[in-house]
């Protein structure tokens, strides 16, 4: 059988290289196979109809469905479109910090990509190495893969903390913790603890302890899962940082700071239990203490080049993806709704926007506004200065403003310092970077302004309450 490569199918069929790469993988180009690295097609092949127009060959396997609102790593490479993100894994045993924060706007994958981290790391009963197989940290190398399955985890996410009182909110925490230490049941009945540490477990589970026991139990866990399994566990916690903001919002912030810092002081700081941690969040909140004297935590932010195109979707994984699903015409539309972004060096689409885009048939429409509250912008054009509400106005009108950006800004200082509203807009994914000159202390002089068209919406929805 006489076959051609792909850049010569791209000619013939007349769509793009990346499209005929995608077909291949997909299996949708009968008798193509792969040799080394380069693909291999029949002369004779047919080139696949687009699955997503009305004239498409109703007997051809259906596109694999959008993965909207799912952030089960799992489940999405088993049944949805997935972006592979796996070699943020080799990043990090490359770099082997002992604790990373990753600070990104919401919905730019954070909670996919620590449900990675833990498939990835987790020892578990069923070999998960099945889900990482055919995907790029794979080809790597055993330097990578020898870590597969091969460390208990601790996971913990808080993005669903978001109650109007404190009490609510230390009963949610203490849910998300149980459901923690009872996933580990294990530890139930291990003879390598002592009495003490069984009694901890116990108590934590039946909810007899007190709030500072609490406070210890992610230090604590993690040290008797050492004990139990003869291996330093991974810590990972997710969206550390959604309660704090509800404190900041309705007023009991001084009791999430405080619990915050003394259970991150147990289970990170100078923790000898622990084989890698990972947190993620929107802002730092460094200047609370919360991560006060943590020497080994490395804090990864938008203005930092490493990892930066793990989070969101660059603008090649966009249009490979818009090609799968028929509709790379509407590339350009895509980025001036949901581009803009720039995390380090790598430009960015968001992919919450991106996804629910493609699945509403590329009818471009304001998806973000609604993933979560605006409130802080609200509150932040209400109370702004006559200095502020002009340097808006300039950015309503699609100009950049010059500004200092501190990656480390806290919600009080939105009112004490009203300068700090930049930092924040643009931490949390309501303006973008269009050049910057790095500072001696980590943070940077900045050009701002509005990324795209779906933000620019998001402001004027809330100048107008």
């Amino acid at each position: 059988m006489k076959y051609m490569n792909v850049h010569t199918a791209s000619e013939k069929w007349g769509i793009s290289e990346r499209r005929v790469t995608a077909l291949c993988r997909q299996e949708r180009i009968s008798g193509a196979c792969k040799e080394g690295k380069e693909w291999k097609i029949p002369i004779a092949a047919q080139m696949p109809g687009d699955r997503r127009r009305k004239d498409y060959d109703m007997t051809e396997v259906p596109p694999l469905p959008l993965p909207i609102g799912i952030s089960d790593f799992t489940e999405t490479v088993t049944h949805y479109y997935y972006v592979d993100k796996t070699l943020l894994i080799r990043d990090i045993l490359d770099a082997r910090p002992k604790v990373s924060l990753f600070t990104r706007p919401r919905r730019f994958g954070k909670t996919m990509n620590m449900d990675m981290i833990r498939t990835f790391f987790e020892k578990t009963e069923v070999d998960t190495s099945a889900y990482f197989r055919d995907k790029n940290i794979w080809y790597c190398g055993d330097r990578y893969t020898s870590h597969q399955g091969k460390y208990p985890v601790i996971f913990m996410t808080f993005k669903d903390i978001k109650y109007s009182t404190w009490e609510d909110t230390l009963d949610g925490i203490k849910q998300v913790i149980k459901n923690e230490f009872s996933r580990h049941n294990e530890l139930q009945n291990s003879r390598l603890l002592t009495s003490f540490e069984r009694d901890f477990y116990k108590g934590i589970l039946e909810d007899t302890l007190t709030e500072s026991s609490w406070t210890a139990a992610l230090g604590m866990l993690s040290q008797i899962l050492h004990k139990h399994h003869k291996t330093a566990p991974v810590i990972i916690i997710d969206e550390y940082d959604t309660p704090i903001q509800q404190g900041h919002l309705l007023d009991f912030y001084d009791r999430i700071i405080l619990f915050m810092r003394n259970f991150f002081s147990a289970g990170v700081k100078d923790n000898p239990n622990l084989s890698f941690g990972f947190l993620t969040g929107i802002l730092r909140v460094a200047k609370e203490s919360i991560f006060s004297g943590m020497n080994n935590l490395k804090v990864n932010s938008i203005l930092d080049d490493r990892y930066s195109q793990y989070f969101g979707f660059t603008m090649e994984e966009v249009r490979t993806m818009m090609e799968y699903y028929g509709y790379g015409e509407k590339f350009g539309e895509a980025c001036d709704w949901y581009n803009g972004y720039l995390f380090g060096n790598t430009e960015i689409l968001n992919p919450w926007s991106v996804i629910n885009y493609l699945d509403d048939g590329c009818y471009p429409k304001a998806f973000w506004q609604s993933t979560g509250s605006n409130e802080v912008i609200g509150e932040i054009i209400h109370r702004a200065t006559p200095e502020i509400l002009e340097n808006m106005q300039l950015l309503m009108q699609g100009k950049s403003i010059s500004t200092y950006i501190d990656t480390s800004v806290i919600y009080p200082e939105i009112q004490n310092n009203p300068m700090t509203i930049y930092s924040f807009l643009l931490i949390a994914g309501y303006l973008k970077v269009v050049n910057m000159a790095p500072c001696h202390d980590g943070n940077a002089i900045c050009d701002i302004a509005i990324p795209n068209k779906e933000i620019f919406y998001v402001y004027e929805k809330e100048a107008e309450k």
